[in-house]
């Protein structure tokens, strides 16, 4: 059975709390839909979830048309020199300043486990949540709804996820009708996917319970643990900016975004790096579009590292960049103060 059932015999009196970020919203119940049907018999199969549960559960989602034009032109879509200002901002630094400061014993502890530096893991929250700021407004059983069943190009990945989300709820005791998050099922403030959550979520401070929406600390550790169970090596460079002789073969950009090349390599087909990193570094070379044409970098394993937690080569130089800017900004901040 699942532990949820006593939601039901409150539902009316928490109608305020369905509709939140409904706008555009379909009205449909979705439980008579032939793929639902066929979802709801699968969780009953595959993990003894209760059947009537589950149609009552999905006959309060509200399926989201903005979901689906949100989704199908992100960020990520856009050229480096507009997504680039999104997230470099005097006021993201700042935050991210001031996010390290008020948290630094938990970052310092991080990085001592994992090896993760703090600016990394202050900078993904920065590019994610604007350090908690902003975790989304979307009901989570409705999102994952509207991209699972009315989302054809992703619906598997999504009807997945949406899966993950029900074991998550279930495991960790909370409400499937409360939780809100991105538009595409993204939660707390480092904006795990369900799926990511049950595997690399961590009780940080140890209280007894995985709190990404609300403890800094489960926050923190988890990012630092999501980088380090996927090959984050300590004190290993990031990325380098680059330049590219004349010429250069297109298919060194082909590659995707595995540093499956050494920088020697690299180098030896016209990539000029100044910054003394050591040859045998797996490398690949990253090309963002500028006004004024390609900008060249070089990235390393651990900018791979961060393209696991969104597969992007922009996505991983905003967080890098903004790094760099909240890690000098932080110094000269102890520099000046005497500390």
């Amino acid at each position: 059975m699942m532990y949820f059932k006593p939601l039901f015999v409150r539902i009316a009196c928490c109608i305020p709390l369905l509709y939140i970020g409904t706008m555009y919203a379909s009205e449909e119940n979705i439980a008579q839909r032939m793929e639902v049907k066929k979802f709801i018999d699968d969780m009953v199969k595959n993990h003894q979830f209760d059947s009537n549960e589950l149609i009552t559960l999905f006959s309060h989602v509200r399926l989201q048309d903005r979901i689906i034009k949100i989704i199908s032109k992100p960020a990520e879509s856009k050229p480096w020199y507009q997504y680039r200002p999104i997230f470099i901002t005097r006021k993201r630094i700042k935050g991210g300043v001031d996010f390290w400061t008020q948290n630094q014993d938990i970052l310092s502890r991080a990085y001592d486990t994992y090896g993760v530096p703090p600016q990394i893991i202050t900078a993904i929250l920065g590019v994610e949540t604007f350090y908690g700021d902003q975790k989304g407004g979307y009901r989570m059983i409705d999102s994952l709804s509207t991209l699972a069943f009315d989302y054809p190009p992703r619906s598997k990945f999504f009807r997945s996820e949406l899966e993950q989300y029900l074991l998550m709820t279930r495991e960790e005791h909370i409400d499937p009708l409360s939780m809100t998050g991105s538009y595409a099922g993204a939660m707390g403030k480092a904006q795990f996917i369900a799926s990511s959550y049950r595997q690399y979520a961590i009780d940080f401070d140890n209280d007894g319970k995985r709190d990404l929406w609300d403890n800094n600390a489960d926050a923190i550790g988890s990012v630092a643990h999501y980088l380090s169970v996927h090959g984050w090596r300590k004190e290993g460079p990031v990325a380098a900016k680059a330049m590219v002789k004349a010429g250069i073969n297109s298919e060194l950009l082909d590659n995707g975004l595995r540093p499956d090349s050494t920088l020697r390599e690299l180098k030896d087909k016209g990539v000029i790096v100044d910054e003394g990193v050591a040859d045998d570094q797996p490398a690949v070379l990253v090309s963002l579009e500028t006004r004024t044409g390609p900008e060249y970098w070089v990235g390393f394993e651990n900018f791979y590292v961060i393209t696991r937690y969104n597969h992007s080569a922009l996505y991983a130089m905003a967080v890098y960049q903004l790094s760099e800017e909240i890690l000098a900004r932080h110094v000269h901040t102890k520099v000046t103060s005497g500390q």
